[in-house]
Formats: structure tokens, sequence, C-alpha cells
């Protein structure tokens, strides 16, 4: 659709919500840093400018880019276990209609989302999605403007950039601007895009190397995850109470010297392995070296 049309199609009402600042309360962060508002609140702000039924979404491709499948440890019973690292990327195109219902223009926004080193494929896939069709809609509605986050793309800030425009002089955020004597506002510094880098690169969805283990971690690890529960009707295999007996009794101990946050690291450092991957023996040491900690 042309620009006339937009022009001449809006209400003064519209506009004046189009022309507003974006109130502080609406801007958050992202997990890298950037300041960004939430998809649901873009969606609000749609319907509240034209209206429920006044605008249209359309996912015209979604594509998997990348599916990664990593071995993460066995269960007790020997079964390997796996974490899934999925990436997507969506185009998507937003379509604004008058209050007639008549479309009046159209944006496209395209993205990628992935969702990291998680337990299930399935949910790999829908937070990968989620994130892509999310991120690809704020970037169409960019396009109207300071109130859908376009004044954020200026170092992050949500003071106003648009401001006035010579297609409607009658409307400002800041008084009139044709046919008087007033001063055109004047524009705020440019500054960068808070993620604007030279030949920036798309995120490598692959997880990172795990780092050295440390003889004192900085932190403590979290625990791990507890053993899955047998198929009903399933037989344990040989010794495996044996070595639940064990592991129980290991962390028995780590709770009487205060060291469960402590013990997935050491238990590491000393067998080599995660505790899931360890023996009924290797329990029961690490059990009595505790034992003896606690005695002297």
């Amino acid at each position: 659709m042309s620009t006339n049309d937009l022009r001449s199609r809006l209400t003064d009402q519209q506009l004046k919500v189009l022309f507003s600042e974006m109130h502080k309360s609406r801007v958050g962060k992202n997990p890298k840093g950037f300041s960004h508002v939430q998809q649901w609140d873009v969606r609000r702000f749609l319907i509240r400018v034209f209206g429920f039924g006044g605008y249209d979404t359309e996912l015209v491709s979604i594509e998997c880019v990348r599916e990664i499948e990593r071995p993460s440890g066995k269960d007790d019973y020997g079964n390997q276990r796996y974490r899934y690292t999925v990436v997507y990327r969506v185009h998507q195109r937003l379509t604004v209609k008058d209050i007639a219902g008549r479309p009046i223009a159209t944006f496209d926004g395209v993205a990628t989302g992935d969702a990291q080193n998680q337990p299930s494929l399935g949910d790999a896939h829908d937070g990968a999605v989620k994130e892509a069709d999310s991120q690809s809609l704020k970037r169409a509605a960019v396009n109207l403007g300071d109130a859908f986050g376009l004044s954020l793309y200026n170092g992050g800030k949500p003071d106003p950039v648009v401001i006035w425009s010579a297609a409607h002089p009658h409307l400002t955020i800041r008084g009139p601007v044709a046919g008087t004597d007033e001063v055109k506002p004047e524009d705020p510094p440019v500054e960068a895009e808070p993620d604007a880098t030279p030949n920036n690169p798309e995120p490598d969805p692959t997880p990172p190397p795990a780092a050295p283990v440390q003889q004192a971690p900085a932190a403590p690890a979290a625990v791990p995850d507890p053993p899955q529960e047998p198929r009903p009707g399933a037989m344990p295999p040989a010794g495996a109470k044996e070595r639940e007996t064990a592991l129980a009794e290991m962390w028995a101990a780590a709770r009487t010297v205060d060291f469960e946050a402590g013990l997935p690291d050491q238990f590491v450092t000393a067998f080599g392995h995660p505790i899931d991957q360890g023996t009924a023996a290797e329990f029961r040491q690490a059990r009595d070296l505790m034992a003896g900690s606690a005695a002297a």
C-alpha cells in the first residue's frame, strides 16, 4: 500500500498513540542485556491502535536451521541420555488495517530463535520456534515507530526518536510544527544500535565446551537430576539395589557435613565422571571420606 493510503486512513487518535513516547515500564532487558519489549506488549499495542481484528500476522516461512543432539551421561540402568539444541528462522508478515477493516500497510520481520541444552527434543523445538516467532513479529512492528520499540535501537533508550512527521504536521508529541512560528523539535543524539557490531555473525548454537574442573569452584554446581524411575513391571538390573543404597548413604553423609553443594564437583575430581555414572563402590568410598571428615 502507498504512504498516502496510510496517511489518509489513520484517525487522529491512532496517530496520537503512534507518536506517543514509550513508557519506561514497558522496557526490559533480554538475556544478552539489550533493551526490548515483550511480544505480548507489542500485540497489546497493536490492538490498542488498530482494534480487535485490526491487524493480521502471517508466518511466511518457518525453517529449522539446526538440530544438535549431544550425549548427557547415562541413567542408573545404563540407558543413554541426551540434551538437545535447536535453532529456527521465521519470516513473519504484519498487516495493519483501517477502522473499516481494509489493509493499509504491510511490514515484514525475519528473526532466528534458539533453545539450548534441553532434555526434551519437543521442548527444544517448541522453545526455538516461540523465540523466532516473537522476535520476527517485533521486528515487523517496529516499523510503526516509538510506541512499538523503534527508539530502543537508539542506544537502548525509550526516549522518542520520531517526534514529528511531515505527513502529519498537525500532530506531534511536542506541539504543532507546520503553519506556526514554533521551531521544529530537535532530534535526539544518534547512538549505535545495541546489537550492531561489524561483521557480526549469527550466534553459534553449539554449546561451548565444558570448562576444566576446578579443585575449588567459585560457585557450587547444580545437583544432578535424580535417577529415572523404572518402567512399571520392569525388573532392576543386578546390583541396582546395592547401588541405590550406597548412593543414598553418600548423600546422607554429605548432608551431615554440609557438603551437598560441593559434592558433585568433588566427585568428578576424585573419580573422573559425574555422580550419575558412579558405582556402588565409589559411592561408599566417598561416604567413608566424608564420614572420616566429620569424625575429625
